[in-house]
């Protein structure tokens, strides 16, 4: 409040004090007119108490910039005396009924709910989620041998890595917009160990509509539920992003399709899913042919509980008290072109390669001058699961077949087809519940062009006893394996030992 303002309010209270002084005489005695003018005085010393209040409000809560702070005045050394009632001083003094005190709009903050993050925005037009996902980790290859020898006889390197990386950041929104059955899911996603590659950073994503609990269609870009792991558990995994070694070589990857996926009867669930190629991440429209002959078929079985943990994670961290159990079957198609294979590193990378670890597209492989350009590839798997108050034991078959190979040089017969098996076993125990849990698992691949085997034990350690934030290590004992890239802990030929510790944050 400025100077004018002041002024302006002691002015007003000056003209019924100036009136008092000045009234004529009207007939009225001395005594009369005393009286009259005495409780003028009290009515406008009671005005100037006001105005006087309100001044002090002003500047105390807009002072000009920089002026010092008023001081408050002492207190009184007794208690003044009640003011009569209905005068402006006793309004200020009247305590107002607690009903009709403006409270502030209470704001607890974002709603939190496990698995899909923070509930930032919701109104009957639309809803968003948002979750992080993202993980440090220590690795150390040295254990490993430097070279390794392929079937074809050539010796090859392998790239040895000790290193810290802040691994990967995963940022999905996720929820609905002016219809809750119309939903989306949209992220940003980057690898950190494949520094200026094209898909190092990938905005992908998927929008769907749910018809029912039956039946839910989607389109956009989502893993082909070609193995267990493809499903959807992610990050609920026994090892922080990082598959067992026969998963990861059998398996398909993200691609973009249509796709149809729901709840048969309580406990039996599906999916199915038409797309573009094998791993779509890293590859761009121009370099995928127009034929649409990748597909790939789900089918779970929950029996005894009807559900096997949020999302169907891997180990017990919710200790069953009542026997858990899971089947599933998996199928994927794909007529697979060199042109559509993304690059050595790319994020989510899975390219077709011989039990050997050679990419089957690669110049000259079978012999000079020859080259595979197309390839048919099948793949099946079957997984089952138990849980019981904090124990698991989880398994998956896999079977892949590739034929019809075609390209420069390649003749009728020239290539036989080929047919690999792989498995791999996780045993896993929450020691103490929600707290420390340990693990191991064991994996082979098997082909005609050489076989491979992975051993490794791990912990889990969550500190604040919820998932979201974890303490992870994982030692692995590796022979001659065929798979491998900077995203995960084991490189193609590996041989030996590897370890590694993760701190990983996800909510």
């Amino acid at each position: 409040m400025n100077t004018r303002t002041c002024a302006a309010l002691i002015l007003a209270a000056l003209p019924p004090l100036a009136a008092a002084q000045t009234a004529p005489t009207d007939g009225r005695s001395v005594e009369q007119r005393q009286q009259d003018l005495e409780k003028r005085v009290a009515e406008q010393d009671a005005r100037i108490e006001e105005l006087e209040r309100m001044l002090q409000e002003a500047l105390g809560t807009k002072a000009a910039p920089g002026a010092a702070p008023a001081v408050p005045a002492a207190p009184p050394a007794a208690p003044p005396v009640s003011p009569p009632a209905g005068s402006a001083t006793a309004l200020e003094t009247t305590a107002v009924p607690a009903a009709t005190v403006m409270k502030p709009a209470e704001n607890p903050g974002p709603e939190y709910i496990g698995n899909l993050g923070f509930k930032i925005y919701e109104s009957d037009k639309g809803q968003i989620y948002m979750r992080l996902f993202s993980y440090a980790r220590y690795l150390n290859q040295k254990g490993l041998d430097p070279t390794y020898t392929d079937s074809f006889g050539t010796v090859k390197t392998v790239p040895l890595r000790q290193d810290f990386q802040l691994q990967k950041f995963f940022l999905p929104f996720s929820g609905w917009f002016l219809d809750p059955k119309f939903r989306y899911y949209l992220y940003v996603w980057s690898a950190n160990t494949a520094q200026g590659d094209p898909a190092q950073v990938v905005g992908a994503g998927n929008l769907s509509w749910v018809f029912n609990k039956y039946a839910t269609l989607g389109m956009g870009i989502t893993s082909l539920p070609g193995v267990r792991s493809t499903e959807g558990q992610f990050p609920y995994w026994l090892g922080v992003d990082d598959r067992m070694t026969a998963d990861e070589f059998m398996r398909p990857s993200y691609s973009t399709g249509v796709w149809l996926k729901g709840s048969i009867v309580p406990g039996l669930n599906y999916m199915g899913m038409l797309a573009t190629n094998m791993s779509i991440l890293g590859v761009s429209a121009s370099q995928i042919d127009n034929k649409i002959d990748t597909y790939s078929l789900m089918l779970n079985w929950l029996p005894t509980t009807k559900e096997f943990g949020p999302i169907g994670a891997f180990g017990d961290f919710e200790n069953h008290q009542e026997v858990a159990t899971r089947i599933g079957i998996h199928y994927t198609h794909s007529t697979e072109n060199s042109q559509e294979q993304p690059g050595s590193e790319t994020i989510e990378n899975t390219q077709i390669r011989l039990t050997d670890g050679n990419q089957i597209f690669t110049p000259d492989l079978f012999g000079p001058g020859i080259q595979v350009e197309d390839v048919q590839y099948q793949m099946a798997s079957l997984d089952a699961g138990v849980k019981y108050r904090g124990y698991a034991l989880e398994a998956e078959y896999y079977w892949r077949h590739l034929s019809d190979f075609r390209g420069p040089g390649v003749t009728p017969g020239l290539i036989d087809d080929i047919d690999d098996t792989g498995y791999q076993v996780q045993a896993s125990a929450m020691l103490v519940p929600k707290l420390f849990q340990v693990y191991a698992g064991y994996s082979e691949i098997a082909g005609i062009y050489g076989d491979s085997s992975e051993l490794r034990g791990g912990f889990n350690y969550f500190p604040q006893r919820m998932r979201g934030i974890r303490v992870n290590g994982e030692y692995l004992r590796l022979d001659d394996i065929p798979v491998g890239y900077t995203a995960v802990p084991y490189p193609v030929g590996g041989n030996g030992d590897v370890f590694h510790l993760n701190f990983e944050l996800n909510f």
